[in-house]
């Protein structure tokens, strides 16, 4: 059983992306899986000259993540790139310089947006990122999701035509999680 953190780029009441992943967690190939999700809205705008006290709230994701055999990143795509929210979480937990939880810790990235390309280029800018911060992160399959009927059922489960694709992101995502932990 992995533990894996989750960290949801929308603070948004009715975030498509926090809807997306609570669907995932919930696909057979999560079972037996433990997934976090990571309280972002808490977190104080990174502040460097913060680094000798940090606030609980970035210890608590710092631990989150630090106990964590994985992450999952859903995010949404916000003037094409990540959202402002989870680059401060990000910045946060990775510092100060030398002592980021992220280190060595695989990665997924998938996301879900109203617009055509999904959220491409805000995963791109993720990657980026998360390749400095020495994440190794699961390259394929590639997940760019349009929000739209059928995506997700009323009950908020995955819908019957997406459930072969992101069942089989999921589990791409978890045996990624297996191999480098």
């Amino acid at each position: 059983m992995s533990k894996i953190a989750v960290v949801v780029g929308s603070l948004r009441a009715e975030s498509f992306n926090r809807k997306l992943a609570e669907a995932l967690i919930r696909l057979p190939a999560a079972q037996g899986h433990d997934f976090t999700f990571a309280d972002i809205g808490a977190l104080p705008l990174y502040d460097q000259d913060d680094d000798g006290d940090q606030a609980e709230s970035v210890k608590a994701l710092k631990a989150l993540i630090s106990g964590s055999d994985g992450v999952m990143f859903v995010t949404p795509e916000y003037n094409r790139s990540m959202p402002g929210v989870l680059k401060n979480a990000i910045d946060n937990a990775s510092r100060p310089y030398g002592q980021s939880a992220w280190a060595g810790k695989p990665a997924g990235v998938i996301g879900v947006s109203v617009g055509a390309i999904g959220t491409a280029l805000a995963q791109q800018h993720l990657r980026n990122v998360l390749a400095y911060l020495d994440m190794p992160t699961l390259g394929a399959p590639e997940a760019f999701l349009q929000w739209k009927d059928g995506l997700l059922n009323e009950d908020g489960t995955v819908g019957a035509q997406s459930a072969d694709f992101l069942g089989g992101w999921m589990t791409a995502f978890l045996n990624y999680v297996a191999i480098h932990s």
